[in-house]
């Protein structure tokens, strides 16, 4: 069922509803258009071409045109509405495009010199591209339904040789057919092998039908695509709560039996954590030791300055367990000069990672001072006993 959902989801909208007239009761002409012309511009020229070819006044003609973007071309097409009978026009009501089967096949990639014949019971249709992307000619030879395949083919190498120089003859040989396009914004057509994409404003000018009653059909066509696109959302929509809901549902489970593996692992887990801590605090008891006698040692006049000893009497030195690696020494000197020396020197020990000098002072010709050294952590080893 999700995969039939998906498949409906990807396929796009619908093909159209198009009624494919036959191509015997349409003459057409390709007309130049200037650079740039608006589409009323193009409907004008398009209208004036078609009453100077036809006998009859424009409002008796069923017409249209085929000019995609960037044309200098159209290619204008044109029948006598008295050619059809009331039940075909009856039939048109329901149709989103009704256009001759050749403009059908319009939007195919065909390569300059370029020859595509179109059959049909009735006949051949022959389109001719000469450049661009509007054909220069389309030609419609009649054929008796009852003609032999030797009369067909004679037909077929007769439109080709009035049709023009052609380089390559692509033959479609069933009728265009709607099929699904990738968005609404085309329109598809696929006749034998022949697949022909046009762009909907484009397919848009190729209705023979009046213009009020396309204005019309456009309304009705853009409340269909409006209702289209909100039962597409609502569809996926659905399926996103519906992927939600299970989502949720396997998370659940999933929880549970998280929440299940827990409680039974929590009383091995703590009595690891008890011998986690238990091995820590044996660590911390046999390496970090307090070890106020080496760091004494480690800063005492005559190791740090070995060469030229200061004359500076350690008088109190102070050493907490809450900083196992710092010493508070009080000292005196008769030099002050010293004093920068020996911090100097001390700073300079491998082991040393910070040595500050406080309480500053002179009293009777004495300095005194309080010395304070940081070592960095493992630096001093224990004394052996």
């Amino acid at each position: 069922m999700c995969a039939s959902l998906l498949d409906f989801l990807r396929a796009g909208p619908p093909p159209p509803r198009v009624a494919v007239l036959p191509d015997a009761v349409f003459f057409s002409r390709a007309i130049s258009v200037p650079a740039g012309a608006s589409k009323a511009d193009v409907v004008n020229q398009v209208g004036l071409a078609l009453e100077a070819l036809s006998p009859f006044p424009l409002a008796q003609l069923y017409f249209g045109y085929y000019m995609p973007p960037g044309a200098d071309r159209a290619l204008a097409f044109a029948s006598y509405r008295r050619r059809f009978t009331a039940e075909q026009l009856a039939e048109w009501r329901g149709a989103e495009l009704v256009l001759p089967a050749f403009a059908a096949i319009l939007g195919c990639d065909a390569n300059p010199a370029t020859t595509v014949i179109l059959a049909a019971p009735d006949g051949l249709t022959a389109v001719h591209w000469d450049h661009g992307p509007v054909p220069s000619i389309v030609l419609h030879q009649p054929v008796k339904p009852d003609a032999t395949e030797e009369e067909r083919a004679q037909a077929r190498a007769q439109l080709i040789r009035s049709a023009g120089e052609a380089r390559t003859v692509v033959d479609a040989p069933s009728p265009p057919v709607p099929q699904p396009g990738r968005s609404d914004s085309e329109v598809v057509f696929e006749a034998g092998g022949l697949r022909s994409r046009l762009p909907s404003a484009v397919a848009a000018a190729l209705d023979v039908r009046d213009r009020a009653d396309l204005d019309a059909l456009s309304r009705a066509r853009r409340r269909d695509l409006i209702l289209w696109r909100t039962a597409v959302g609502a569809l996926a929509t659905c399926a996103i709560f519906a992927a939600g809901e299970i989502a949720l549902l396997g998370a659940g489970l999933w929880q549970s039996a998280r929440i299940a593996k827990v409680a039974a692992q929590k009383a091995t887990v703590a009595r690891i954590m008890e011998e986690k801590d238990l091995a820590s605090r044996i660590d911390e008891l046999s390496t970090k030791r307090l070890l106020p006698l080496e760091m004494i040692s480690a800063v005492a006049p005559e190791i740090a300055m070995p060469k030229n000893p200061p004359a500076i009497q350690f008088l109190r030195a102070t050493a907490s367990a809450s900083a196992v690696n710092t010493i508070q020494i009080d000292a005196q000197t008769g030099n002050a000069g010293e004093i920068a020396a020996y911090k100097t020197a001390i700073e300079q020990a491998p082991g040393c990672e910070r040595v500050e000098i406080r309480d500053q002072r002179t009293q009777n010709s004495v300095v005194s001072f309080t010395l304070i050294v940081t070592f960095k952590p493992g630096a001093l080893p224990p004394a052996t006993s």
